[in-house]
């Protein structure tokens, strides 16, 4: 790969019958992607019964403008750490630009603006991450269980969670009932 950026500002998507059950049907926002590993927020689910209030609640931050939106599954490393994917309209202390696309935050300051209505406009939480280490995610992509199609803003942010990996597939051409979870031997 000559990019030295590769896939940031992309998204992954596991491809049917991938090995790893965390990953099923799994659609990552890739943060960052160099020759020294890679970073990817999961999009693609929700955590059962946990609500942005919650999360408010935990740092006493009052709701005021912020809607009760639920938390993504960003992936299973750090599970408690928590991100914000967001419109580049807005940037705190620790904001990191994924290729022009969106915006990643992870301290409390993005939590506490999108309660004053003074955040990102658009946005998705999530709690965890996907991550990779040096060549890891670059030798998982010359197998089968990955595909990568480029970032769309109105899939990360006016598509809910369930029906990301579907429409990203759309969105490559692609009939995701087609795809079968077993390769053949020639």
């Amino acid at each position: 790969m000559s990019d030295p950026t590769y896939l940031t500002g992309q998204f992954l998507l596991a491809m049917p019958g991938m090995i790893d059950p965390r990953f099923d049907h799994a659609v990552i926002a890739m943060c960052s992607h160099d020759a020294a590993g890679a970073l990817g927020i999961g999009i693609g689910a929700t955590i059962d019964g946990l609500g942005l209030h919650d999360l408010l609640d935990q740092f006493e931050i009052p709701h005021g403008a912020a809607p009760d939106v639920p938390i993504h599954f960003g992936g299973p490393v750090e599970p408690r750490r928590g991100f914000v994917l967001h419109s580049t309209d807005w940037g705190g202390q620790d904001t990191i630009d994924v290729a022009g696309r969106w915006a990643m935050s992870s301290t409390i300051d993005v939590l506490r603006a999108i309660a004053g209505g003074e955040g990102p406009t658009r946005y998705v939480v999530a709690l965890g991450y996907a991550g990779w280490g040096e060549g890891q995610l670059d030798g998982e992509l010359t197998r089968p269980g990955w595909f990568n199609v480029a970032g769309d803003d109105g899939l990360l942010f006016a598509t809910a969670a369930e029906d990301r990996w579907n429409r990203a597939f759309a969105l490559a051409g692609i009939d995701p009932r087609l795809l079968v979870a077993d390769t053949g031997t020639a």
